[in-house]
This record gives C-alpha cells, sequence and structure tokens, in this order.
C-alpha cells in the first residue's frame, strides 16, 4: 500500500522557486531519506507533505486521501525536528504526554503509550527529569518518544542528528533504525549526510537545486548512478573525477573512479605525487596529484606513503564511470 504520493508538487517563495515537478511514492512502512546539499529544498520538501508550507501546485496524498487543504494536526503525521523543541519547564514524561493531552486522550491511553515509548527508548529512569538534566542523546530521545505517542502514520525526521556529537550520532543512528523495525510505520527522513542516507534508508531520494536527480535503493544509487552528481555525492571518501583524456587521447568525457577501486601498480595509468595521506589504522587515504587534478585512494590496510612520493595507482575497467561534458552518465 501506498502511504504517500507527491505528484508534480511545486513550492515557490515570491520569485523564487524551490521545489520543481517532485514526483514521489513512499510505500507503508518504507524507511525513506531524502538527501543533498544545503538549500536543495529537503527541508523544504517535508515541511510541504508535514502542512507547515503550502505547495504552491500540484498534489499531496497521504494513503488514499489527498490533504493538500488539510491542517498539519489533521494529517496523522508526526515530526522530529533537529532543534528537540522539548518544552523546558515540563519533564520528560509531560512532554511526551502533552500532544495526547491535548487530543483529549483517556488518561489511561496516554500512560499505556508513555509507557511503551519510554521503553522503546530506554527512558523509564528519566520521566521526571526535565530537559536541562539530560544529555542531548537524551533529549532526542524524548523528542522521538513524542512523536511514537501519537501513533502518526508517517514519522517525518528534520535532520535530527545534527546537532550530536559523532559517536552520539551513530549510536542514535542505529536506535532509530531500530524503532523503525519495531514499529514498522513509513519514515522520511532529512539530512545532508550521506551516510546517514546509506545506512538508514530503503530508498533514498536525492535532491539537486529543487529537483529530484534520482530515487533508489542505497545500493542502486552507489552501484548505478544517473549522472555525475549523484556519483559524487554518494560515498566517502567522494568520487574521484578527471579528464578521461589523462589516460585516453582526444577522449572529452570525464572518467569517475571511486577511492577505494584505485590501487597501487607500477603499471597502472595514472602516475601521481602524493600530497597528503591520513592514516586511519584499517585504511589508508591517500590524496594525490596529477598535474592539477586531486585524486584520493582509499587504501585497505595500512601502508607506508609519505607526502611527496611518486606512485602509480590502477584500477579495474570494470570500476570506471564516464559521464558526458553535461554530467549524464554515459557509460
Amino acid at each position: 500500500m501506498t502511504a504517500l504520493t507527491l505528484t508534480n508538487v511545486n513550492k515557490s517563495f515570491g520569485k523564487v522557486h524551490v521545489l520543481k515537478d517532485i514526483n514521489i511514492e513512499i510505500e507503508e512502512g518504507e524507511f525513506v531519506v531524502f538527501v543533498g546539499p544545503s538549500g536543495c529544498g529537503k527541508s523544504t520538501l517535508l515541511r510541504v507533505i508535514a502542512g507547515l508550507e503550502d505547495a504552491s501546485s500540484g498534489e499531496i496524498r497521504i494513503g488514499d486521501d489527498v490533504v493538500n487543504m488539510t491542517p498539519p494536526s489533521k494529517r496523522g503525521l508526526a515530526m522530529v525536528f533537529q532543534s528537540y523543541a522539548l518544552y523546558p519547564h515540563l519533564n520528560v514524561r509531560k512532554n511526551m504526554s502533552l500532544a495526547l493531552k491535548q487530543e483529549k486522550q483517556p488518561k489511561s491511553v496516554i500512560d499505556d503509550r508513555v509507557a511503551e515509548a519510554s521503553r522503546m527508548l530506554n527512558l523509564d529512569e528519566y520521566l521526571d527529569r526535565y530537559p536541562s538534566e539530560l544529555s542531548g542523546g537524551q533529549r532526542q530521545r524524548v523528542a522521538i518518544g513524542r512523536a511514537i505517542v501519537r501513533h502518526p502514520k508517517i514519522f517525518l525526521f528534520d535532520e535530527p542528528l545534527s546537532n550530536l556529537d559523532a559517536a552520539l550520532r551513530m549510536n542514535t543512528r542505529i536506535e532509530i533504525a531500530g524503532l523503525h523495525a519495531q514499529l514498522g510505520t513509513s519514515m522520511i527522513y532529512v539530512t545532508h549526510d550521506q551516510t546517514e542516507a546509506m545506512t538508514l534508508a530503503d530508498k533514498i531520494v536525492v535532491l539537486r537545486d529543487g529537483r529530484v536527480e534520482q530515487v533508489g535503493s542505497p545500493m542502486e544509487l552507489y552501484n548505478n548512478p544517473a549522472n555525475q552528481f549523484v556519483a559524487g555525492f554518494l560515498g566517502s571518501p567522494a568520487m574521484n573525477f578527471f579528464p578521461a583524456s589523462l589516460v585516453t587521447d582526444g577522449d572529452n568525457r570525464t572518467m569517475g573512479v571511486r577511492p577505494e577501486d584505485l590501487f597501487v601498480d607500477k603499471d597502472g595509468a595514472l602516475s601521481v605525487t602524493v600530497s597528503h595521506v591520513e592514516k586511519l589504522g584499517g585504511d589508508t587515504n591517500v590524496i594525490a596529484h596529477v598535474g592539477d587534478q586531486q585524486i584520493t585512494a582509499r587504501l585497505f590496510g595500512q601502508h607506508d606513503v609519505h607526502d611527496g612520493q611518486q606512485l602509480t595507482f590502477g584500477y579495474a575497467n570494470k570500476s570506471v564511470f564516464y559521464f558526458d561534458p553535461e554530467g549524464a552518465r554515459v557509460g
């Protein structure tokens, strides 16, 4: 069953056209991530779905219902913000139950739902604490719990991990994935972090300049990007791009090779000068130059490579992507 359908959705702020003919289908139970650089329109799109912004044109359908004119509180959605948006004068229990009280739910229902969400999020010992007494990760779990108790049709997450440090981001990411597995509810998650997109999503929607560039599973987009933008956005370190004429005379295409597909080979096609080395223990990232062109090789394990060293990189032909001068995939 389809949980959400967007058909030719546009959004303009005055003369600024922010969303341009967005067409997306999200199935029941899917975890969908909107990803793209700052300013691509992903948060605006989430707000249009939530009803916090009106679409300038197009249709928004939740299940079988067109909801363009439906107020946010009646759409059956729950949103988790980057800023937590907790009430400082209410303890955790009251923050989580407030929306249910405003809906005039019976006390027994409120107590049961808060208890259920608290158990899922390991918040039982914090229910009587106030937001100022919690860590950033705990506050974010309370914000998620406040969404869970509403039993929404779809969860909306707007860059929920941006305020957390690296370790907490990873832990909370795992918790969100576990929650999705438990709840089975459709989730839409906005991020500019391609690692979050790759690790969480059933389906990724890549946005650029208000348009959908490509939709597919993480591995579909990683292995078969539609264009140079998608190829370069997904993957860490990012895909290397360089003129094909460096290895084939007269070829005006752009070659793309992922860092993990480059290897040291005395007979390789790319003669490089090492400019920087990142020794990460399990991996070694070698940043080098071919003339003015910078490329990165991700070598498995530990390697004795140093700045200024001359190396030759090879690659398997099957790992190469080709793009035309406009960035479209051509091979």
